[in-house]
């Protein structure tokens, strides 16, 4: 056995398969936003856009926003809580905005 061996994480490969496969990321962005909308789970949203700047270049991305590669960095940390202005700027950096989507409401709402 290899006591040594370093193996990488889910996250990491799905950074090198993005870094590879760019045309991909647009899906991907779909999916996790609408993950986010079905859980509310923010950290999950969050580490998901952190791989993609990952992927697009963190210190590019985070200039784009005007923020320091370390205020980008922990915005998009797992216990981040960025500023709304900040989630807009960074999407707008990776070449995204915010759009809203009509839900389907039950009847009597």
């Amino acid at each position: 056995m290899h006591k040594n061996r370093k193996y990488r994480t889910f996250g990491e490969i799905e950074e090198e398969y993005f870094k590879n496969h760019p045309e991909e990321i647009d899906d991907y962005i779909s999916i996790i936003f609408d993950e986010y909308a079905k859980d509310g789970e923010t950290g999950v949203l969050l580490s998901s856009l952190r791989r993609v700047s990952r992927a697009k270049g963190v210190t590019a991305t985070a200039m784009a926003a005007g923020m320091t590669r370390k205020g980008l960095q922990k915005a998009l940390s797992e216990k981040g809580n960025p500023k709304f202005e900040s989630v807009n700027a960074i999407m707008h950096a990776m070449g995204y905005r915010l759009k809203p989507e009509k839900l389907e409401m039950p009847a009597g709402r």
